[in-house]
């Protein structure tokens, strides 16, 4: 069986298995206990980026991260307890920005404070709409979000192995890794502009700055001053921002940015050097209405991604890093 068949059954076969839970969700899931749910969490996330805009970058983060280990279940803000190292504490984890974290903490706190709502909605949904609303935030698109996960049972370090794409993947890899969570080739191209906004750390593209084999697809001027900002032997806390033109707005500037070699990392910069991914990059890059259109699109299914909505499978949390 060719790579691509492979890529295809798998992708067939989440398919079939979201079905059920598209089903699941719905839009007014808590209309009829919290019904003001989604003002209460956006005034909290409002006033959570006011005060750290870098809480934008951290929460899309976040929820990428959740959904892609174990599914939407806001398992990764459980903490480590005893024996039980938690998913947080995985070194590809490790890097999360506390600001995301502290946004979902933030809207819990504000929708426990109307007795109507005090632990009526799940840390998972809390995730999921704190995202729609940091993107919102940004410049980005609002978009209707699918309520009713429940929040996991399950939080460890070893589920995280393999699940998360690193910077260096190709299309290839990362076409597989998105197909086995029922996303397709172009959700993972829409997903990946999440990279509009955001830092990472020198150490996670160093290898493609080495002056003595600097990443021909790199525009040079780009190199130089990634190398200036990041020289050998810099403070590993050092941290870039990913999108060196618009850093703050979520927009289509990280599709032009490909297409002048201004990709950060590997897995970035691949979806304008491959031909099969690049004709998606150079339209979203040229026309910004279509490429929201995609990513919201993309958000949708993301959002579905082995959600819990079976109460012997998950609960709602009185305290999102712990378990009841």
């Amino acid at each position: 069986m060719g790579a691509g068949i492979r890529i295809l059954a798998a992708f067939l076969a989440a398919l079939a298995a979201a079905a059920g839970v598209a089903a699941q969700l719905r839009q007014d899931y808590y209309a009829a206990v919290c019904p003001d749910l989604e003002s209460i969490v956006r005034d909290a996330v409002s006033k959570k980026v006011q005060d750290q805009p870098v809480a934008v970058g951290a929460t899309i983060r976040l929820f990428f991260h959740d959904c892609f280990v174990e599914g939407c279940d806001a398992s990764v803000i459980l903490v480590s307890t005893g024996n039980d190292t938690a998913e947080k504490d995985h070194p590809n984890n490790l890097s999360l920005a506390g600001d995301g974290f502290d946004t979902v903490i933030k809207a819990k706190a504000a929708l426990d404070a109307v007795p109507a709502c005090t632990n009526q909605v799940s840390c998972a949904d809390i995730l999921a709409l704190a995202t729609r609303d940091v993107i919102a935030l940004a410049g980005g698109p609002s978009y209707a979000v699918e309520l009713g996960r429940l929040d996991g049972l399950v939080s460890l370090s070893t589920n995280v192995d393999g699940k998360l794409p690193p910077p260096s993947f190709d299309l290839d890899q990362l076409t597989t890794l998105f197909a086995a969570n029922n996303l397709s080739q172009a959700d993972m191209i829409a997903l990946s502009a999440a990279h509009t906004v955001g830092f990472a750390h020198c150490s996670t593209f160093a290898d493609r700055i080495q002056p003595a084999s600097v990443d021909p697809t790199m525009n040079a001027t780009y190199a130089a001053d990634l190398q200036a900002a990041c020289p050998a032997g810099v403070d590993p806390n050092i941290a870039l921002q990913l999108d060196p033109v618009t850093p703050q707005a979520f927009d289509n500037q990280y599709f032009v940015n490909l297409v002048n070699g201004r990709g950060l990392f590997t897995s970035d910069q691949v979806l304008y050097s491959d031909a099969r991914s690049q004709p998606t990059v150079v339209a979203w890059a040229q026309n910004a209405t279509d490429f929201e259109q995609a990513f919201v699109d993309a958000m949708t299914r993301l959002g579905r991604v082995g959600v819990k909505t079976d109460p012997s499978q998950g609960n709602i949390r009185r305290d999102c890093a712990f378990l009841n």
